[in-house]
């Protein structure tokens, strides 16, 4: 799947009440800017929501790597989850599912998923990929997920680890490899996949090659 096909399957997911709501908030953008007035008419059209605020790597930038969150470290509880996209279903099309923690942490993670999916909402997060099996390369696959970034931040094990502190690059590639697989298996043309790197000094002479 390429960029354009991704931007074109995230339009198939508006509805009329959607894009309604889409025209409310141009509108409300307009006339803001006109009047100085602040006052909207539309409701919010994505969301993000944190599966989980725990993590496997320690990350030097991260709250979550550093373990020094100023709230608790926990998963997002699937009643509540059902409750959010019960609310907001309506005129939300796209939710992120990632923040500071690893999805794929959360033991009912691709739920989350297929309880978005079931509402035509669009789906995205990101990952280490460190818990990637074959096995949960199908599930992912078959969750109907739209977009996995992936971090991959270096190709070698010295020049990944370095901020990817406690990461096992081989990991990165294996459970990456397991998704392409997956998805020719079952002639799926999602996720879409994205290869993400952080560039650094320490790896900015591999970005050509990466």
């Amino acid at each position: 799947m390429s960029k354009l096909q991704d931007s074109i399957r995230i339009l198939k997911h508006l509805t009329p009440v959607r894009v309604w709501n889409l025209c409310l908030l141009r509108l409300s953008y307009m006339f803001a800017k006109l009047t100085k007035n602040t006052k909207h008419l539309g409701l919010p059209f994505s969301l993000s929501i944190e599966p989980t605020t725990a993590c496997n790597l320690g990350c030097p930038e991260c709250p979550s790597g550093l373990k020094q969150f100023t709230r608790p470290t926990g998963k997002i509880d699937l009643t509540f989850h059902e409750q959010i996209l019960n609310q907001v279903a309506k005129h939300v099309f796209y939710i992120n599912y990632y923040f500071q923690g690893e999805p794929f942490l959360h033991p009912q993670f691709l739920t989350l998923i297929r309880a978005a999916k079931k509402r035509k909402i669009y789906t995205a997060t990101s990952t280490n990929a460190h818990f990637i099996s074959p096995e949960k390369a199908e599930e992912i696959v078959l969750s109907g997920l739209d977009r996995l970034i992936i971090s991959i931040d270096g190709l070698t094990q010295e020049t990944y680890s370095n901020y990817r502190i406690d990461g096992n690059l081989a990991k990165v590639l294996s459970g990456s490899k397991f998704l392409v697989e997956a998805k020719e298996k079952h002639q799926s043309k999602t996720p879409y996949l994205i290869f993400q790197c952080l560039a650094v000094k320490q790896n900015e002479h591999e970005l050509p090659k990466l």
